[in-house]
């Protein structure tokens, strides 16, 4: 159990319900820290790598297991790929509570599956809405995502067919 060995993540904040950052009702969970630093964007407070505050993530878990009506999770930032490592141990714990799990990063899918330190929480994810926020392309109709460039993407059905497979 991940209690033996707790981890900290340095967030922005925690939404404990939302039914705007994924399909379903969700846990999200804004990473602090972003290198992209998108014209634009709507949680600019989370670019700085030495703002927010740490939290355990015991706690997280623990409130994960207080409400039973959640389908899933969202790590959205900042960027979250940035504390892939210590999000995948979460992640494993969440999955292991038969919850699904959405990531938004700045960063594309085929710039995530080139970096070794990534792949673990990648192939943990069910749904990636991929590409850094445009000004330019942003369209307030899209589900889930901002701007024209982003995709919304089945990971687990893109990694088994090693094609990009998006939600329609």
């Amino acid at each position: 159990m991940i209690e033996k060995n707790t981890i900290f993540l340095k967030l922005a904040g925690i939404v404990e319900e939302s039914i705007v950052d994924g399909f379903g009702l969700r846990y999200v969970i804004f990473t602090q820290g972003c290198l992209h630093k998108c014209k634009g964007c709507q949680n600019p407070h989370t670019h700085d790598l030495n703002g927010g505050y740490l939290k355990d993530s015991v706690e997280i878990l623990e409130e994960l297991r207080k409400n039973p009506l959640l389908k899933g999770v969202t790590f959205s930032g900042g960027e979250p790929f940035l504390q892939s490592k210590n999000l995948a141990v979460l992640a494993k714990e969440i999955k292991s509570f038969g919850l699904d799990l959405t990531i938004y990063s700045g960063f594309t899918f085929e710039e995530l599956v080139k970096k070794q330190d990534y792949y673990e929480l990648l192939e943990l994810c069910d749904v990636l809405i991929d590409g850094r926020f445009i000004l330019e392309k942003k369209d307030l109709s899209l589900r889930f995502r901002g701007s024209t460039n982003q995709r919304l993407i089945d990971v687990q059905k893109t990694l088994s067919l090693d094609k990009i497979v998006e939600f329609s």
